[in-house]
């Protein structure tokens, strides 16, 4: 917190990242859980739209199978972004209002420039990961592939240094791309500042709570796998249940009050 609330920061300057044990990771569930079922259909159609959608991209990638490992873990990139809408209901629920599907339909609509800038660079980079993902099969695996059981023997299962190799800068990637995106699209939706700003507020909320960020991001990393394994069909609880989540983890860790506010923000 400010030690002067009265004085605002100045434009550019970064907001106070607060402190937070490993176990606010389950406060965080259960403020997520209570909000999405406060909200109803407006919150569940965002999991609805998300499991169509993934349902829609494994059928496409498993035409051109070699591109689903990139396409699974470029998922990642772009899930933050997808939850503006999630958003924009626990702004409304804050103040007492009743989340209508309008409202998240309208965040999308009325969004600043820089989440739309943010938008693009996250989709860019979860489509130059595919590609990249596909020329490192390619051109390292040596067996012949020409199904996706091939994939699973000669590569996954026979411990081949290329997927294991491919395995540890996914990691890496998906760790950084986590680390930009955590809270900066919340930032966003409620504060005008910069994409810059959000970006470098997410990175220092990470770095300043780690056990803590590695725990929530455990949790992200169970409540997809499990969405994954059911077939997508858990993305339709868990999607918005991680959304609406992730509103609280925003709120506890940033201290944004000094920010100004987003047009027609309450």
């Amino acid at each position: 917190m400010n030690q002067n609330p009265d004085v605002a920061i100045a434009p550019g300057e970064l907001p106070p990242i607060r402190k937070a044990p490993p176990a606010a990771v389950l406060r965080w569930v259960r403020l997520g859980w209570q909000d999405m079922r406060r909200s109803g259909w407006p919150s569940l159609l965002h999991g609805l739209i998300v499991t169509i959608a993934s349902l829609v991209i494994v059928e496409i990638t498993l035409l051109f199978w070699p591109l689903l490992p990139g396409a699974v873990s470029g998922f990642l990139f772009v899930g933050p972004i997808l939850a503006t809408g999630l958003y924009a209901l626990c702004k409304q629920l804050e103040s007492g209002e009743r989340p209508r599907t309008k409202d998240a339909v309208d965040s999308w609509r009325r969004g600043c420039r820089c989440l739309y800038v943010l938008g693009l660079l996250l989709i860019l980079a979860a489509t130059l990961w595919v590609g990249i993902t596909k020329l490192i099969f390619y051109f390292f695996v040596e067996a012949e592939i020409n199904r996706p059981m091939d994939f699973l023997y000669y590569v996954v299962l026979q411990g081949n240094d290329t997927f294991m190799e491919w395995t540890i800068l996914a990691g890496l990637v998906i760790a950084l791309m986590y680390s930009l995106t955590v809270v900066s699209v919340q930032l966003l939706v409620d504060r005008d500042v910069t994409t810059k700003l959000a970006l470098i507020t997410s990175l220092r909320a990470v770095s300043e709570n780690p056990v803590t960020m590695f725990a929530w991001a455990l949790f992200l990393l169970f409540a997809t796998t499990l969405s994954i394994a059911t077939f997508m069909l858990g993305f339709l609880i868990l999607y918005p249940l991680m959304g609406h989540a992730s509103w609280h983890v925003y709120r506890e860790l940033v201290d944004a009050s000094d920010l100004p506010k987003r047009s027609g923000s309450e």
